[in-house]
């Protein structure tokens, strides 16, 4: 008698010969947003959302450009987690690399002096370099830790645009093979970040798989669909979307947590980009806080108060 097995059990089973990781691609993974983010501001968004995919795009514009010239420093190259099951060095707040100060003076400089901008955005770019790096470290250690009420949310997603790059450039000098399995499938196995979404690509060799998509580092991994990313239960996770809306985009929900993250689909859209399609569909995020769900991670493009 033929045995049939799941899709999941199908998907485990495969797991040893796809791409267990996938590495950023440090030539394009910043243009490749910047592209998508100003595509999504075309497309009829509203004018106030719009605008500000515009300006995530100038960002990543800046951020292509500043990555393309920043050289990992050996140390920083060099770190690895200790065993399986523990956070991997870079995710320890205090291992920074302190030139991320000088691309955040860079990311910055493109968007204080272009007129495009609302002023009050130029006038924060032109400044926020020139902050006591005290201050500027007092930020990081926020955005990268759980002290929300110590986040200047309108800084946030300059600050977090820099420590991307330096965190970035990290990731894309690693083999994959170098790098051990932590035994904790819901963070990143560069650095310890909450993935921001997921995505199910269409690629030679990862076709039909989803991976979860690191905000920080840019770091892809792989995990069996129909499982939530924030308790890993397989049971009682489903799917939700806006009506009318793109079928590339939906969010997976669990009943056991009650959590939810989006998940893209690249047979559906081929130019989805994790962080940028996340940060356009915010009517899905309120369409999911109406049904009583939680985000499960943000997007370091976007940083409330608090008490927003």
């Amino acid at each position: 008698m033929q045995r049939i097995l799941d899709p999941a059990r199908i998907e485990a089973f495969a797991h040893r010969s796809i791409p267990r990781i996938r590495l950023p691609d440090r030539a394009s993974v910043f243009a490749q947003r910047a592209q998508r983010l100003r595509a999504l501001g075309k497309q009829g968004l509203g004018q106030s959302i719009g605008g500000y995919l515009r300006l995530m795009a100038a960002l990543a514009d800046a951020q292509h450009l500043a990555l393309a010239t920043f050289e990992v420093s050996s140390q920083a190259s060099a770190a690895r987690p200790a065993q399986p099951g523990t956070l991997p060095a870079a995710a320890v707040l205090g291992s920074r690399d302190a030139r991320w100060h000088d691309i955040l003076a860079e990311v910055c400089e493109p968007i204080a002096r272009c007129d495009e901008f609302p002023a009050g955005v130029r006038e924060l770019c032109a400044g926020l370099p020139a902050a006591p790096a005290q201050e500027l470290e007092r930020q990081a250690e926020a955005l990268l830790g759980t002290d929300a009420h110590a986040r200047d949310a309108a800084a946030a997603p300059f600050i977090m645009s820099a420590l991307q790059v330096c965190w970035t450039s990290q990731a894309a000098a690693l083999t994959p093979e170098g790098l051990a399995d932590l035994g904790i499938p819901g963070i990143c196995p560069v650095c310890g970040t909450l993935p921001v979404a997921s995505i199910v690509r269409v690629d030679h060799g990862s076709q039909g798989y989803r991976y979860l998509h690191c905000p920080l580092c840019a770091t892809e991994w792989h995990m069996v669909r129909v499982t939530c990313s924030q308790c890993q239960v397989t049971q009682g996770v489903t799917y939700h979307s806006v009506e009318g809306a793109s079928e590339a985009i939906r969010a997976e929900a669990c009943e056991s947590c009650r959590c939810y993250r989006k998940i893209f689909y690249q047979e559906q859209d081929l130019g989805v980009e994790p962080v940028a399609d996340d940060l356009a569909s915010l009517a899905l995020d309120l369409l999911m806080s109406e049904a009583g769900y939680h985000r499960a991670s943000g997007n370091p493009l976007l940083w409330q108060r608090p008490d927003a």
